[in-house]
C-alpha cells in the first residue's frame, strides 16, 4: 500500500512540473508583461527597471525554479486586467465552481446511477429504451444549446427560474455559499442540471453496460443456482462489482466538471473560475492563465490520487497483487 501511494505521488509531481512548465511557457510568447504593464509610451528604461524587478533578466531555468516557486505558495502575480494578486481573484471564484460542480455532480450521480441500473434489469421494456433514447440526446447536444434550451422554457416562457448569476450568497469567513439562501439554489439549478446532463447520461450508459456485463459472470449463475432472491443477486452481488469501475470514471468526471465548466458559466454568467479564465483569454491575461491551469491540474491530479485509493479499497485483487508483489 505504502509503495503504491508513494508510486502515485511521484507520478503527480511529474505531472505538475510539466503542468507548470507550459503555464510558464506563457509568460514567455503570449504577449510582453512588461509592455502591459506599462503600456506603448514607457521609456526604455522604464521598461528595464520594469523587468529588473519582474526577474525577466535572469537566465530561464532561474525564473522558471522562482516560478514554481512562487506557485507552490499560491504566488501567480498581479493580473494584468484587474491589477489584483491573482490569487485572491482565484480565491473569490473557486466557491462557485466548485458548488456548481458538486451540484451536477450529484444530480449525475443520483439520477445516472438507478437509471443505468433499470436499464439493464428492465431491458426491452419501453421506458428502458426510452432512456436510451434520450441518453443518445444527452451525449449528442453541445453543453451551451442545452443551457439555451432551459434558459428559454425555464426563464423566459414559464418564468421560473432565474437565468443568469449565482444569487444570494452567504458569506462564511472568505468562502462564499448559495447552499445557504433560497436564491442561490433558484440561481443554481439551470446551470447544475445543463452541466450535469452529459454526466449523467454516460454514467448511466456505463452502469447499464457493466451491469449487463457482470449480470452474465459465471458467479452470478451459481448465485442464482444456490437459490438467492433477485433483490440480493442484484444489488448485493451485480451493483457491488458494477461500481468498480463506475468510481473510476466518476471520479475523473468530476475534475472534468470542475475544468470543464467554462462553457455553462459563460452561458449562464456564473461568477466562477470558468467565466473569469474566459475573460483573461480575451485579454491575453496570462498570470491568470497559469494560475487557472495549475490549479485545474492539481485538482485533476488530486482527485486522480483519491480515485486510485478508493479504487484499491473497493478492488481486493489489487491488494491480492500488491501483497504477491511485496512478497
Amino acid at each position: 500500500m505504502l509503495v503504491f501511494i508513494l508510486r502515485r505521488l511521484a507520478q503527480a509531481v511529474i505531472v505538475m512540473l510539466t503542468v507548470a512548465f507550459i503555464a510558464f511557457m506563457l509568460f514567455q510568447y503570449v504577449g510582453d508583461p512588461v509592455t502591459n504593464l506599462l503600456g506603448q509610451d514607457a521609456t526604455p528604461q522604464q521598461r528595464a527597471e520594469l523587468r529588473k524587478d519582474l526577474g525577466l533578466d535572469r537566465p530561464f531555468p532561474i525564473q522558471f525554479a522562482r516560478f514554481v516557486g512562487n506557485a507552490v505558495q499560491g504566488e501567480f502575480g498581479l493580473s494584468l486586467r484587474q491589477g489584483r494578486k491573482v490569487s485572491s481573484l482565484i480565491v473569490e471564484r473557486l466557491p462557485a465552481t466548485l458548488e456548481l460542480s458538486l451540484a451536477a455532480a450529484a444530480i449525475a450521480l443520483i439520477f445516472g446511477i438507478p437509471m443505468g441500473v433499470y436499464a439493464a434489469l428492465r431491458r426491452g421494456t419501453f421506458l428502458s429504451q426510452l432512456m436510451m433514447m434520450v441518453s443518445l440526446l444527452g451525449v449528442s447536444l453541445p453543453t451551451f444549446l442545452i443551457g439555451i434550451l432551459l434558459i428559454l422554457v425555464f426563464a423566459v416562457t414559464l418564468k421560473w427560474l432565474p437565468s443568469f448569476g449565482r444569487g444570494d450568497v452567504v458569506m462564511l469567513g472568505s468562502w462564499s455559499s448559495g447552499f445557504l439562501t433560497v436564491d442561490g439554489w433558484k440561481h443554481l439549478i439551470l446551470p447544475a442540471i445543463t452541466l450535469a446532463v452529459f454526466q449523467l447520461t454516460l454514467i448511466m450508459r456505463l452502469v447499464r453496460s457493466e451491469m449487463l456485463e457482470v449480470l452474465r459472470a459465471d458467479y452470478i449463475k451459481f448465485a442464482r443456482a444456490r437459490g438467492l432472491p433477485n433483490r440480493a443477486v442484484y444489488f448485493g452481488h451485480a451493483l457491488k462489482n458494477t461500481m468498480v469501475p463506475v468510481i473510476t470514471i466518476t471520479g475523473l468526471q468530476l475534475g472534468a466538471l470542475i475544468a470543464f465548466a467554462i462553457i455553462t458559466e459563460t452561458v449562464f454568467q456564473w461568477p466562477g473560475m470558468g467565466l473569469l479564465f474566459i475573460q483573461a483569454v480575451t485579454f491575453a491575461d496570462v498570470p491568470v492563465m497559469a494560475a487557472y491551469l495549475c490549479l485545474i491540474a492539481l485538482i485533476f491530479v488530486v482527485i486522480n490520487l483519491a480515485v486510485d485509493l478508493l479504487y484499491f479499497a473497493v478492488d481486493p485483487r489489487l491488494r491480492i497483487e500488491s501483497a504477491a508483489g511485496a512478497h
